[in-house]
């Protein structure tokens, strides 16, 4: 029997102990990630390598979007839930768009946007007293890194 990733195993406990608060938390930073993958695979020489980062790494970030968009409860969420509703479905027809037409444009300017979401979200949590475990915050560039093995 193959031994478990020690990382894998602590990401998981991290999920399952998460408030819900942290785990949208998480979802936005899983989904920049993988922009970023699909944002590096516009540089790849081979276009079969290049056409295949960019297809998969948009498509993994599309199903987080949609899981996003999937968890609003807009009758309690009111007003902001259905202005994060329309961020979403923007989000996922950019990426649409910049998949098909193969526009890294596209890939940045959502990147950008779920940034400053993840941000503030971040913030709101802070406020709330919510903490972030410390293990999870990649010190190289100060984002959360929870979706990294």
């Amino acid at each position: 029997m193959k031994p478990k990733n020690p990382w894998q195993s602590y990401r998981q406990v991290a999920t399952h102990t998460a408030s819900p608060g942290q785990l949208v938390l998480m979802l936005y930073e899983g989904a920049i990630r993988f922009l970023e993958h699909a944002r590096g695979g516009f540089d790849i020489e081979d276009p079969v390598d290049s056409v295949a980062a960019v297809n998969n790494n948009i498509l993994r970030a599309q199903e987080i979007i949609r899981e996003l968009d999937f968890s609003l409860n807009l009758k309690e969420g009111g007003e902001l839930a259905l202005q994060l509703r329309r961020l979403y479905d923007y989000f996922d027809r950019t990426l649409t768009e910049a998949n098909q037409r193969k526009e890294v444009k596209g890939v940045h300017e959502v990147i950008t946007r779920i940034t400053t979401l993840r941000d503030a979200w971040a913030a709101m949590l802070k406020t709330r007293g919510e903490t972030i475990d410390p293990s999870m915050v990649n010190t190289a560039n100060g984002r959360l890194d929870f979706a990294t093995a």
